[in-house]
């Protein structure tokens, strides 16, 4: 997957991201850090993830950096279970707002807590695996990673 950065502020995660990732913000002078206790649960609940020893995630999240939608689709984005997806136009009639495909989609490409808010498990409406602000790679190796057996 490559290089991440996570950032908290006392008491929880606001920011994880791959390196080069789309609309990522300048995180050069954000102090680096050790013994977080935000930041080690974020780490050690990712490194069981990848080792597929993990399904959900428990750190606890600040979602407020962006607009009232945005937040609202980010929340929507944590009830997406485990090994499945849904599309951009299910999120937005679930939401009500059906005819907002495209709001959604620029609020789940701003989706500050990537992985954990599972923004990967959002597909197109035939099933195609769009755009992704990590990069479709990672998405797909995000996919493949959860539905394995």
């Amino acid at each position: 997957m490559g290089p991440m950065t996570l950032a908290a502020h006392d008491n929880a995660l606001v920011w994880l991201g791959f390196d080069g990732q789309k609309h990522a913000p300048d995180t050069s002078k954000w102090p680096l850090t050790t013994g977080h206790p935000v930041l080690n649960q974020a780490r050690e609940q990712l490194l069981q993830y990848f080792a597929a020893e993990r399904s959900v995630f428990d750190v606890p999240l600040d979602l407020s950096g962006g607009t009232a939608f945005q937040q609202t689709v980010w929340h929507a984005l944590l009830g997406i279970p485990f090994g499945g997806t849904t599309s951009y136009g299910s999120i937005g009639h679930a939401l009500g707002k059906p005819a907002a495909v495209r709001a959604v989609g620029g609020a789940v490409g701003r989706n500050p807590v990537s992985i954990i808010v599972p923004c990967h498990r959002v597909v197109g409406s035939n099933g195609a695996l769009t755009g992704y602000a990590g990069g479709v790679d990672r998405k797909i190796a995000l996919l493949q990673l959860e539905s394995a057996p």
